[in-house]
C-alpha cells in the first residue's frame, strides 16, 4: 500500500508523469542499454524496434500508480491477476532480483531528466516508492515460481535435445524436445509455455515464449512454432525464423521452466476453447488432457485460420475429441481451400462467436491475436458469460495493456 504522506503526491502528479511517459521509457531505454548493452539479450528485439517494449513499461507504471490511488475503476483487470500473469513472464525469462535495482536506477534518472526542475525531492520520493512496490511484489511472486519449478534465478536454464521435427502446416513447425542433461523432463500443467533461448549470428541471443503443444504425459517437451512473417518494411521474426530454418533433429536447445496461468480450473465444467491462428497451441494441449482425464466433460473447440493449409495441429485436435463423450468442433476459414479438419463442421469467412455454443455454466478458455480476443470475450460477456469463467493468454510486451484492454470490452 502507498504511504499515507506519498498517496496524494501520487494522485497530483499523476497527470503529467502519464503524459511525458513514453518520453520518459524512450530515456529510460536508451540510457540503460547504452550503459548496458548485455541486456538486449533480455529485451525482445523486434519488440524495442516497434517500441512496443517502452509503451509496455509506461502502461505498466501508469497503471500501477493508478490502482494504488484508488483510480482505476470497476471495469479494470483484478490487480494481482495481472502481477501473476507479468511474474510469470519474468520467469520465463530468468529475471532476477539485483536487475530490478538496475532499472529503478535508470527510470528514476529518465524522470528527473525529462520533468527536469518540476521531479522535487518529494515527487522523486513517491514515484519511487510506486516503483519498489511494484518491483518487490513482482521479486516475491517469482521467487515462488522459480521455487515451485525447482530452479533459480540464477540458473533457470536446460539444454534440451530435438528428438523429432514435424511440418505441421504452411509456415509452422513443431519440435519435440528431450532433455539433454540426463535429468526428467519437467512437469508442467496443460495451457503453459516454455521460453527458448536462441544464438544469433552477431553474438547476441533472444528468448521467445512457445506454449506446449501436448499435454504432459509423453516424457518430452513440444513447441508448435509459426514463422513471423515481416510486414510494412519490418523484417522476419528472429527466433522463429531461426527455429525453423536452422534447427533440425540432433540440434540442442535452451528451455526455461514451464509458466504461465492458462491452466485448466479444476471441476466440471463444459469447457469452450477457442483460437485463432497459432494460438490453438495451448488448447492442443488442454484438449488432449481433458480427453485422457475426463472423457466425459463436455468440450466445444472453435478455431479461426486463414486457410486449412495454414491450420496446425488439426489432427491433434481431432484425435482427442474423438476420445470424449460430448465434443464439437467449429472451424472458420477466410480462404477456404482444401480440406478442413474430419468431422469438424467447417465455415468460411472470419469466426461468428454468437454460433459458437455456449453452455451456461461454461468456461471458456481464449487465445490469439488480441483483437481477436477482444471481440469474442465481448460477444461471450453479452451472451452472459461471467468474465470470471473467461480466461485467455497474451503473448507479447504489453501483458498490463493487453489485459486492461481485454477488460475495458467486456
Amino acid at each position: 500500500m502507498l504511504s499515507v504522506a506519498h498517496a496524494p503526491v501520487i494522485a497530483a502528479t499523476l497527470p503529467v508523469v502519464g503524459e511525458h511517459l513514453d518520453a520518459i521509457t524512450g530515456t529510460f531505454y536508451d540510457t540503460m542499454l547504452a550503459d548496458h548493452p548485455e541486456l538486449l539479450n533480455v529485451f525482445s528485439r523486434s519488440a524495442q524496434a516497434t517500441g512496443a517494449q517502452r509503451s509496455a513499461l509506461a502502461a505498466s507504471i501508469a497503471a500501477f500508480a493508478t490502482h494504488l490511488v484508488g483510480q482505476d475503476g470497476p471495469d479494470a483487470p483484478p490487480f494481482d491477476l495481472i502481477v501473476d500473469r507479468i511474474a510469470h513472464r519474468h520467469a520465463a525469462l530468468g529475471i532476477r532480483p539485483e536487475q530490478y535495482t538496475l532499472v529503478g536506477r535508470y527510470l528514476m534518472d529518465a524522470i528527473g531528466s525529462v520533468l527536469g526542475a518540476a521531479v522535487t525531492p518529494e515527487i522523486a520520493a513517491a514515484w519511487d516508492e510506486v516503483y519498489w512496490l511494484f518491483a518487490v511484489r513482482l521479486v516475491g511472486a517469482e521467487a515462488r515460481l522459480y521455487a515451485t519449478a525447482g530452479v533459480t534465478a540464477g540458473r533457470p536454464w536446460r539444454p534440451f535435445t530435438v528428438v523429432a521435427r514435424r511440418e505441421e502446416a504452411h509456415d509452422t513447425v513443431s519440435l519435440v524436445l528431450a532433455p539433454a542433461d540426463g535429468m526428467a523432463t519437467p512437469t508442467f500443467l496443460a495451457g503453459q509455455y516454455v521460453s527458448v533461448l536462441v544464438p544469433l549470428r552477431d553474438g547476441g541471443q533472444q528468448m521467445r515464449q512457445y506454449s506446449l503443444s501436448q499435454a504432459s504425459s509423453s516424457g518430452a517437451l513440444r513447441i508448435t512454432v509459426r514463422r513471423v512473417r515481416g510486414r510494412g518494411g519490418a523484417p522476419d521474426g528472429l527466433v522463429s525464423s531461426h527455429l525453423h530454418d536452422h534447427v533440425r533433429v540432433g540440434d540442442q536447445l535452451t528451455l526455461s521452466a514451464p509458466y504461465g496461468d492458462l491452466t485448466l480450473s479444476a471441476g466440471t465444467h463444459p469447457l469452450v476453447l477457442i483460437s485463432a491462428g497459432v494460438g490453438i497451441t495451448p488448447m492442443a494441449a488442454i484438449l488432449e488432457h481433458v480427453a485422457r482425464t475426463q472423457p466425459q466433460r463436455e468440450v466445444t473447440a472453435a478455431h479461426a485460420e486463414s486457410s486449412p493449409l495454414r491450420h496446425p495441429l488439426q489432427g491433434d485436435i481431432t484425435s482427442s475429441g474423438a476420445r470424449l463423450r460430448t465434443f464439437r468442433h467449429l472451424v472458420w476459414y477466410e480462404q477456404p481451400q482444401g480440406d478442413g479438419p474430419a468431422g469438424a463442421e467447417v465455415r468460411t469467412g472470419l469466426i461468428e462467436p454468437e454460433a459458437i455454443p455456449l453452455p451456461s455454466d461454461a468456461e471458456a478458455y481464449l487465445c490469439g491475436p488480441l483483437p481477436f480476443m477482444r471481440m469474442v470475450r465481448s460477444e461471450l460477456r453479452r451472451r452472459g458469460l461471467p468474465s470470471e469463467r473467461i480466461r485467455y493468454e497474451v503473448f507479447g510486451s504489453d501483458q498490463w495493456t493487453a489485459s486492461r484492454s481485454l477488460s475495458d470490452h467486456a
